[in-house]
């Protein structure tokens, strides 16, 4: 008998059969440059041009950022479009417009289109073909605003084709080095690329030499830059709210639908982001504030979905991420035993990742999900040695999963993290209805 998700896709196979032709451009790996991105909207009339933008660039908290901005606009009544990487289950997701996601045969009919004016001298990669898409489909649909996040770096994104209102620059730390560059500043260059003349630009990025780097950029570029911690203010209350002074605007008892703590700084960046843009002329109410705050969805990011035993799901996967992550778990949750499942990527800084969050741990299960880029579970187990923590392999997630529950007491919290891509097959397998996994 199928399964029912096996089912959905026997009964749809135009869906299936486009997304097979889309995941195969992966061949081609990644590459920089804006030329195939700009060809292909090119081939559409450049649908992105004249086009209202937020564009969103930083090492981490960039889908947070995005997802509280597409909650405060769609509540001012704006038709919102958010563009996001990578997805959790479905690749749909990955395309919404006030919260909802494409539909899987509008997915198919553009990925048909874009097909059909792909060049085989110079054949786009897998992003640069969704980026063009996101494009496409938010222009057909008349968005009033367009979040868009970079996948990576900046500068050469194929997301860089776009001149935004509002550059959003989240934080600057050591990832994808051997695409980015090995220091501080210039992986900083890299995501700089995303100023674009005159455009405002706000960051919470701290470190003295890439705020002089911004600082230069943006003179040159003739765009104002707006910095958290210099020019507006935050703080989180001992009820959990938390307050911000801004610009102009002042906002007390904020309530945020994010756990964690850094979820504040990506609340008070979000707000000065929208100062900005009512600066520009977009309507944003108070209420919309308060109420999109409360009300996010933006899933696998502190996210309990048990509690019985308390299960916590994070897509942490560089070390600065998982550094925010154990101090949240520390500060902000109270158990006896932390049980550890970690499935990394092997092209990730594994090493630092295991460093900051194997000290909280009593138990550690590696495991990896199906994905060709994860990082063999028995390699995990190996470097955790140097942290004192051997634990055991469990090759699959379920099986990961079951074993962490057998393990857990009642006042204990299994912790699972290390990619978005093991959090995905989680959702999987803990709720197959509502997250069907895509077996393409």
């Amino acid at each position: 008998m199928l399964s029912q998700a096996k089912e959905r896709e026997r009964q749809n196979p135009s869906y299936r059969e486009s997304l097979s032709w889309l995941y195969s451009l992966q061949k081609f790996g990644i590459k920089f440059g804006l030329s195939r991105t700009s060809n292909l909207l090119e081939a559409f009339g450049n649908p992105h041009l004249g086009q209202r933008y937020i564009h969103i660039a930083g090492t981490n908290g960039k889908g947070s950022v995005g997802a509280m901005l597409e909650s405060i606009l769609m509540r001012s009544g704006l038709k919102v479009g958010f563009y996001s990487s990578p997805h959790l289950v479905s690749f749909t997701e990955r395309f919404r417009i006030n919260r909802a996601c494409i539909k899987k045969d509008h997915a198919a009919s553009l990925i048909r289109e874009l097909e059909g004016v792909t060049s085989q001298k110079e054949p786009p990669t897998f992003f640069e073909l969704t980026t063009a898409m996101a494009l496409i489909y938010f222009f057909r649909n008349n968005i009033d605003v367009g979040i868009i996040e970079v996948g990576m770096g900046g500068r050469l994104d194929a997301t860089n084709v776009i001149h935004p209102m509002v550059s959003v620059i989240t934080n600057i730390g050591l990832e994808h080095r051997e695409f980015l560059g090995d220091t501080i500043i210039e992986i900083a260059k890299e995501k700089a690329g995303i100023i674009k003349q005159g455009a405002d630009v706000v960051t919470a990025a701290h470190q003295p030499p890439v705020i002089g780097l911004f600082d230069s950029l943006c003179k040159k570029k003739g765009a104002p830059l707006w910095r958290l911690g210099h020019d507006v203010r935050y703080r989180r209350l001992p009820s959990g709210l938390f307050e911000y002074r801004g610009l102009g605007d002042r906002y007390r008892n904020l309530e945020l639908g994010l756990k964690g703590r850094f979820q504040y700084r990506n609340a008070a960046l979000t707000l000065l982001t929208v100062e900005i843009l009512k600066g520009k002329g977009l309507a944003v109410s108070d209420e919309a504030i308060r109420l999109g705050l409360a009300d996010l969805m933006w899933p696998g990011r502190l996210e309990q979905v048990s509690s019985d035993p308390t299960i916590i799901l994070d897509g942490a996967h560089n070390p600065s991420a998982m550094r925010s992550l154990a101090h949240s778990i520390k500060r902000d949750f109270d158990f006896e035993q932390l049980i550890l499942v970690l499935g990394v990527m092997a092209d990730k800084d594994v090493s630092n990742i295991l460093k900051e969050i194997l000290p909280l741990a009593s138990r550690a299960i590696y495991t990896r999900p199906a994905y060709h880029r994860a990082a063999a579970p028995q390699c995990l187990m190996d470097m955790a040695k140097e942290y004192g923590k051997v634990g055991e392999v469990h090759f699959s997630i379920p099986a990961a999963i079951d074993r962490a529950r057998s393990l857990a007491g009642k006042r204990d919290l299994i912790l699972i993290t290390g990619s978005l891509f093991t959090i995905g097959e989680v959702k999987s397998y803990l709720d197959p209805i509502s997250f069907p996994i895509e077996d393409i």
